[in-house]
């Protein structure tokens, strides 16, 4: 025995009669109507981005005000927390390893590191949860969803200018006074600027898809840490033999020790222009140029898919 499905007739007529998608694309095409939300050439859509530049200011504002709102003392944990953390990097590396012994003015080479590094990383960190974290903005308003990780990159930025000034006591506490070497950070820091928001943006894509990102990252940042010379001196390394050639000049191709170091030289007098890899500046504008442009193209291809699923 078997059984047949019959469609009924009114449902029939209905398939029957309803438009092919050609029409339907055709009849879109007559009055002007395209599709909601679709992904715009990349000129178009960096235009768009532009024309957002007061929204994007004012949300990197608004969420650098409300960072530590609930918090007693309010904004100084922008400054407290890469503190109290280059606090227990001198401890552990400092003391209890001896590192300093071989860094002279270790105290103003490990709070510059701190604070540099700590840019990038909150960054990276803002990147992941740049879509996950602004679904309801993202499901409700139509705009260029770039604009969200770089005013996240932006809101950090703005988080380390407010930290400047009091490293810069800091720094004139141990006897690094300003000098026209300080300039060279405003370079630097543009550089490292693009270079993190190339990242924020390629991981705020990744992070968008794959959730468990934002749970892994922690740990990639960790380690990245441990290899970008923060507590430690590269040069030093390198002048110890203790390791391959080979293996030390990848560790100085490093972007986050390129601008680690590009920045100690410009604000600690004994880290000197010597200490730099060769062609730090170029290679540190290749980093900023190639991270920006690769991570700003990557995250624009998925520019339809976010906040739908």
């Amino acid at each position: 025995m078997t059984t047949e499905t019959l469609t009924p007739p009114a449902t029939a007529a209905a398939v029957a009669s309803s438009p092919a998608p050609e029409d339907l694309r055709a009849l879109a095409l007559r009055h002007g109507l395209s599709v909601s939300g679709a992904r715009p050439p990349l000129p178009v859509y960096v235009r768009e981005l532009w024309s957002r530049r007061a929204f994007i200011a004012a949300f990197a504002t608004a969420r650098l005000t409300a960072q530590y709102s609930q918090a007693r003392l309010g904004q100084v944990w922008q400054l407290m927390t890469p503190l109290l953390n280059a606090a227990v990097y001198y401890l552990v590396f400092g003391v209890l390893m001896d590192v300093r012994r071989d860094i002279p003015d270790y105290v103003p080479f490990l709070i510059t590191g701190v604070f540099v590094w700590t840019f990038t990383s909150q960054s990276v960190l803002a990147g992941t949860r740049a879509i996950s974290g602004n679904l309801g903005l993202v499901r409700a308003l139509h705009f260029p969803r770039a604009s969200l990780p770089v005013a996240l990159a932006l809101q950090q930025l703005q988080q380390l200018a407010f930290s400047l000034s009091a490293l810069a006591v800091i720094l004139c506490c141990f006897g690094e006074f300003p000098a026209w070497s300080w300039l060279l950070a405003i370079p630097a820091l543009l550089l490292q600027s693009l270079f993190n928001t190339g990242l924020a943006l390629a991981l705020a894509r990744l992070a968008a898809r794959t959730p468990d990102i934002a749970q892994l990252m922690p740990f990639l940042l960790r380690t990245w840490m441990y290899v970008s010379g923060v507590m430690w001196s590269l040069p030093h390394l390198a002048a110890s033999g203790r390791l391959p050639r080979g293996l030390i000049t990848a560790l100085e191709a490093n972007p986050a020790a390129l601008y680690i170091d590009l920045m100690r030289c410009a604000l600690v007098g004994g880290f000197t222009a010597d200490r730099l890899p060769p062609y730090a500046w170029a290679t540190g504008a290749a980093w900023a140029v190639a991270a920006f442009a690769g991570g700003f193209v990557y995250f624009w291809k998925a520019e339809e898919s976010y906040g739908r699923g």
